[in-house]
């Protein structure tokens, strides 16, 4: 194993195989970053989602996929010119995978790829525990989804981070309120199907706990590029909590607390959630940004 590797694995508590697997995830994510670095990427576009917020401002709960959205809108970006960065780098460091370009059938502004490999073939490079990795099969995959919004919503701000492990690189990312925006739009829009995303209302404690406020304009330009707001519509900051005490009442928070179950390690937190828990909170402590 890469030492710098080991280094990285320092910071996680490692028991289960569960651990060894979130760990294996979130290492290869941080090397993708890295990669994207080497490319030039960052000069283009910004990391945002659940794995941004996790790895540079602390969300304590795992996340699967890396979501970023170009500074401004391009419609001929080609994400695969990027992506080779990514596998050189991740077998620089002992992880074989492949990167596979999603090929959708109708157009779309969000340009994917997914990076792909053995779980039990990578657990053991990085699992010197014994016995050896069990109760994993052969067959499992780690699947990692790439994903660039090509036509950014407008009025996103801006930090730039900076990691040391595996070596120092840095990242443009959305700023905190930006970050907030973006989950509000989608605790509001996201199409549910079946399936409550919990993580998004786990995030959105989080957010609230910090006392972080949410960058309005964002959120309204996200509002209209999906036709949830009409283009001469204006929102309040009164508006958008009667908006999310409306779509808490419709929520089934029994379904939300599943699929939040395996990316959380204290599950006692998730007693309290309710509609009317929510709602309180929401009136409580939600804040619009002032910068």
């Amino acid at each position: 194993m890469h030492s710098a590797i080991e280094t990285m694995l320092e910071k996680y508590k490692l028991i289960s195989n569960e651990d060894y697997k979130n760990a294996l995830k979130e290492i290869v994510q941080e090397i993708a970053l890295l990669g994207l670095f080497r490319s030039g990427f960052f000069s283009k576009a910004a990391f945002n989602g659940g794995t941004a917020l996790r790895i540079f401002y602390g969300l304590d709960r795992f996340s699967e996929d890396l979501d970023f959205s170009l500074l401004a809108p391009d419609k001929e970006f080609q994400l695969s010119k990027y992506t080779k960065f990514v596998k050189q780098e991740l077998s620089a460091y002992g992880f074989e995978m492949k990167i596979e370009q999603k090929i959708k059938s109708v157009e779309s502004q969000i340009k994917s790829a997914f990076i792909k490999g053995g779980t039990k073939i990578h657990l053991l490079k990085i699992n010197s525990i014994n016995p050896p990795v069990t109760g994993v099969h052969a067959n499992e995959q780690i699947k990692i989804k790439i994903e660039v919004d090509i036509d950014p919503p407008a009025s996103a701000k801006y930090n730039t981070k900076y990691q040391l492990n595996p070596i120092p690189y840095s990242v443009r990312l959305f700023s905190l309120p930006t970050l907030f925006s973006g989950k509000l739009h989608a605790i509001l829009c996201r199409n549910w199907s079946n399936r409550v995303k919990g993580r998004d209302f786990y995030d959105y404690i989080w957010y609230l706990s910090k006392n972080i406020g949410y960058n309005l304009e964002h959120f309204s330009a996200r509002m209209k590029q999906t036709k949830h707001l009409g283009e001469n519509k204006i929102l309040t900051h009164q508006n958008i909590i009667d908006l999310l005490s409306h779509k808490f009442n419709e929520i089934d928070f029994e379904q939300a607390k599943k699929d939040v179950l395996p990316f959380i390690n204290d599950l006692s937190q998730l007693d309290i959630w309710s509609k009317e828990f929510f709602i309180q909170i929401t009136e409580d402590k939600l804040l619009r940004s002032i910068s």
